[in-house]
């Protein structure tokens, strides 16, 4: 009848008996709604867990709809209510944890100032004075027993040795000692804690009642919850640490990248101060060798210049140092008193 109802109210929704009047201020609810149970879509609700138990928390406010967390695990936006979901009820567990660890260090502390049994008292003088002939009598009847056994009187040895014993008996009901009832049972019922939910126990208790609280719903949800806990603490440490390392990594990444460029940096101006330097020594080379052809272009016009000036002073009658060849000739040829019509 249940499976039937839910098939209709999922078919048909869960106002489908409604009124027209009653429909007016109905408000569907959705697994996101305040009014929704976050801890039971993920996880379990801490108030079914101790139902009819010491730590019976009562029904919790919010609504449980298994419809509900069906429809949440489905949606699209699961993952990403998850860690909000976590969050809350990680926060509701620890404070369960936080209210019953504290009532057990008050248990634990109720136990240490348990005062130990008194030692017993000592025996009168009255007492004393009978076992110390009782002890007597003992060691008489035990030398006589050595002495028949080492002759061969096996008989009369084990009579002797039943009066021993019967004196044993007298001694001990004469050091035996009243106990205390409450001494008694501190004796034979000593408490111990449970650590997981806070229960007393009885110390070295019978096997089926140690497996009954074991088995038993209080001590079965306190374990939910502290693994809970424990499972959300170590994958929050786990997401720290490989955040840790993807920092680090896109760190180290960085580095090597500001390296590499910074390599490349250097190449370049390596390369570029290279081919500064092979332009300069290009560019010497290319003036010393202007400068050379130059010199050289010089010394070839100056020779064809002094081959000219040494062709002109040929035609012109000048020797190698410019004088007219013929300058000496003519003066003295114009000194001639004949040539000149000197006469006498």
């Amino acid at each position: 009848m249940d499976a039937q109802r839910a098939l209709l109210d999922e078919l048909m929704g869960a106002a489908r008996n409604l009124t027209e009047e009653e429909r007016k201020g109905y408000k569907e609810i959705k697994w996101d709604d305040k009014e929704v149970c976050a801890p039971f879509m993920i996880r379990f609700c801490p108030h079914d867990l101790f139902v009819n138990t010491r730590s019976d928390l009562g029904p919790c406010p919010r609504i449980h709809d298994q419809k509900l967390k069906e429809s949440f695990e489905n949606s699209p936006r699961h993952d990403s209510y998850v860690p909000r979901f976590e969050a809350e009820l990680v926060q509701f567990c620890e404070k369960l944890v936080a209210d019953l660890d504290r009532k057990v260090r008050r248990g634990r502390e109720r136990l240490d100032q348990e005062v130990e049994p008194p030692p017993p008292p000592p025996i009168s003088a009255e007492k004393a004075e009978q076992l110390s002939v009782l002890e007597d009598k003992i060691k008489n009847l035990l030398e006589q027993v050595e002495s028949l056994g080492e002759a061969g009187k096996v008989d009369e040895a084990e009579a002797l040795m039943r009066k021993v014993d019967s004196l044993n008996v007298e001694k001990a009901i004469l050091t035996q000692q009243p106990l205390n009832p409450a001494t008694m049972l501190t004796q034979e019922k000593k408490m111990a804690l449970c650590e997981i939910c806070g229960s007393f126990l009885v110390a070295n208790d019978a096997m089926e009642r140690t497996q009954s609280h074991i088995t038993g719903k209080q001590h079965i949800g306190y374990g939910l919850v502290r693994d809970f806990i424990a499972e959300f603490k170590a994958a929050k440490e786990k997401a720290r640490e490989e955040e840790r390392l993807a920092r680090e990594k896109e760190a180290e990444e960085r580095r090597k990248q500001k390296e590499n460029e910074n390599e490349g940096k250097n190449r370049r101006s390596i390369s570029s101060e290279r081919d500064c330097h092979r332009d300069r020594d290009r560019d010497y080379s290319r003036d010393r060798d202007r400068s050379r052809e130059r010199n050289n272009r010089g010394n070839r016009d100056e020779g064809r210049g002094m081959d000219r000036r040494r062709n002109n002073d040929h035609r012109n009658g000048r020797d190698g140092g410019g004088r007219n060849r013929y300058y000496g000739r003519d003066r003295s040829r114009s000194r001639s008193p004949v040539r000149h019509g000197h006469r006498r």
